[in-house]
């Protein structure tokens, strides 16, 4: 009887991706904290598959330490958190959950465009001192108020779909070139969509290029007494910045869910410069943290896991090529290798020098990266497997029977 292959899941992923490894005959450790560097790697000892939130960094050290890795699952969205480049090179997929939690997210989003702009903080944190105050000074209706979206990705355009149907007006802003939802109004600029917004949502992606994207050239472009949430990545705003257009009125209200530092586990206290601002909404990075987004992200991205191990499938990597091919009858052969000119005719000749036919092929590249999967119909490969690692353009070779 075979030994499990193993798998190592971090930061109190939901239970349903544990049962889909085990249902896949992994054995499955779970651990409900992040894990530092060196813990990680001697954790990472005879494991296939790691599954992390974004509390946990895999750096090429971290790599370098775990040559049994086979795949990386981000259960979130953001990737950042892994070495990509680090992960590919050494022939390590890596999976996220693109499109899992944007529901859980637009909702968060649209509750404190709400809440800020009828002021609900702040009556709240009355009626708890006991005090009544039934004045509707600063209090407004969100229909017919500009909402403007700093990128318009999976979360930020189907935010646009439903403030349009609250009957806000929307405006976006993205680098790349996007179709405008429903009514939404592309902005050519940042500064134009800040012009002329009432509620500003951040909603990028974790690219080195966004950090810093917004300070206090920014706040100071704001329309006075508008809105500001930030349910993208932490790092991406100046919260000194933010904290003084707050106090000087200049900035209405804020929603902020994400921290450029932020604490490791429950518990842990939480610094921020923003504490304490009675119109400010902050949230422990739960934008996605909802029970349905999370099972449905523990479904999704362990199944990516488990198809890749098992068949070498690639859709939806963000690191590697992607390749999905319906398995043959008989052996997989899973080439990952450098993006060089003839290295696909190279694979052919040396099935042919073996006398192995192909039963289905399928080749892609990304980059620098070229991954090609071959069904053959021999059972018996290990010289021409041999022969295949030694070739110089190979990162990983993987046979399965």
């Amino acid at each position: 009887m075979s030994t499990p292959e193993r798998a190592l899941l971090l930061e109190n992923i939901h239970s349903d991706a544990a049962w889909t490894l085990k249902d896949a005959g992994y054995d499955v450790e779970r651990l409900e904290r992040a894990l530092g560097e060196q813990e990680l790697v001697e954790r990472l000892a005879g494991v296939r598959v790691l599954g992390i939130r974004s509390n946990t960094t895999v750096t090429a050290e971290v790599l370098d330490g775990a040559p049994d890795l086979l795949a990386i699952g981000a259960f979130c969205i953001g990737t950042n958190q892994i070495d990509l480049a680090a992960a590919a090179e050494r022939g390590v997929a890596v999976f996220n959950a693109p499109f899992s939690n944007t529901r859980s997210v637009v909702e968060l989003a649209l509750s404190e465009i709400i809440a800020l702009t009828r002021r609900l903080t702040e009556k709240n944190a009355d009626m708890h001192a006991g005090r009544w105050d039934k004045s509707a000074v600063g209090s407004h209706e969100v229909r017919g108020r500009r909402l403007g979206i700093v990128g318009y990705g999976n979360i930020g355009s189907q935010l646009s779909v439903l403030a349009e149907a609250l009957g806000m007006s929307v405006l976006f802003f993205d680098t790349t070139d996007k179709l405008a939802l429903g009514n939404a109004r592309r902005c050519g600029t940042l500064d134009e969509l800040l012009a002329e917004s009432d509620v500003v949502t951040l909603h990028v992606d974790g690219r080195v290029s966004n950090n810093s994207l917004f300070g206090e050239e920014q706040f100071s472009r704001m329309r006075p007494g508008s809105i500001f949430l930030n349910l993208s990545r932490g790092f991406v705003v100046d919260h000194a910045a933010l904290r003084s257009h707050i106090e000087s009125g200049h900035i209405a209200g804020a929603a902020v869910d994400v921290f450029p530092v932020e604490p490791k586990k429950t518990g842990e206290e939480f610094v921020s410069e923003l504490r304490g601002l009675p119109n400010v909404i902050l949230t422990p990075h739960v934008g996605g943290s909802t029970e349905e987004a999370q099972q449905d992200i523990g479904h999704f991205v362990a199944g990516k896991l488990r198809d890749y191990a098992a068949d070498g499938t690639t859709a939806l990597s963000v690191n590697l090529p992607q390749v999905a091919l319906p398995r043959a009858a008989g052996t997989r052969l899973l080439h990952l290798h450098l993006n060089t000119p003839g290295v696909l005719a190279t694979v052919t000749s040396l099935l042919a020098e073996h006398g192995i036919n192909i039963e289905g092929q399928l080749l892609a590249t990304a980059g620098s990266l070229g991954y090609v999967v071959t069904d053959v119909g021999a059972a018996e490969v290990d010289s021409f497997a041999g022969a295949l690692r030694a070739l110089p353009e190979t990162v990983r070779l993987r046979v399965l029977s």
